[in-house]
């Protein structure tokens, strides 16, 4: 709906890790999405120390090309999105088309003047993140930003646990993802609209 021309496979489309510690994440995406995935890791200095930690020295990719595809970045949490930035960038210079931004949280302590910027340079595409905490009235507005709405999702899960009935199916999206992928899909190679079903 907010991005009309996607195609959503692995040809054209690639699920990438930001770091070592998100490779659950992306695996359980590129698995559900049924796409290649990749990863970045930190490269750091370990004969140094400062402010306590190891300094990070570069960001390093694993992974296949990246190059004509779109790419999803997968992450619990923005904070500052200095990092997402900075391997949005890292993308881009391997030629990635688009770069998407999928996270649960998206705080942006550190205001929306960057990601402006970084979308307004063509880094960035598009940002998704949950409503599962506050989003500002200005973040709302931000051409790149998507909110995906949880509020239908919590009050299946609670009113499946007042009827005491199992959420196992409820946790497991796998079937209704891949209708909906389906449907997408058929809708761009007739050059149809596609439509989001209607809610229940």
């Amino acid at each position: 709906r907010n991005v009309p021309d996607l195609r959503i496979d692995a040809q054209h489309m690639l699920v990438i890790s930001p770091d070592e510690g998100g490779m659950k994440r992306a695996v359980y995406v590129a698995n559900m999405l049924n796409l290649d995935m990749g990863m970045f890791y930190k490269r750091r200095d370990y004969t140094t120390i400062v402010n306590g930690e190891h300094p990070v020295l570069a960001h390093e990719f694993l992974g296949s090309s990246v190059e004509d595809k779109d790419v999803i970045i997968v992450d619990d949490m923005i904070s500052s999105g200095n990092s997402i930035i900075d391997i949005a960038t890292k993308l881009k210079e391997r030629k990635a088309r688009r770069v998407f931004l999928f996270s649960t949280f998206g705080l942006f302590t550190s205001g929306l003047d960057k990601l402006d910027k970084a979308y307004e340079d063509g880094i960035i595409d598009k940002i998704l993140t949950t409503n599962l905490i506050y989003q500002s009235p200005e973040l709302l507005k931000r051409p790149w930003y998507v909110s995906c709405d949880m509020g239908k999702y919590l009050a299946y899960i609670i009113d499946t646990l007042n009827h005491d009935s199992s959420i196992s199916d409820l946790l497991d999206p796998y079937t209704k993802t891949w209708k909906f992928i389906a449907n997408y899909n058929r809708s761009q190679q007739s050059g149809g609209k596609f439509r989001l079903p209607p809610r229940k």
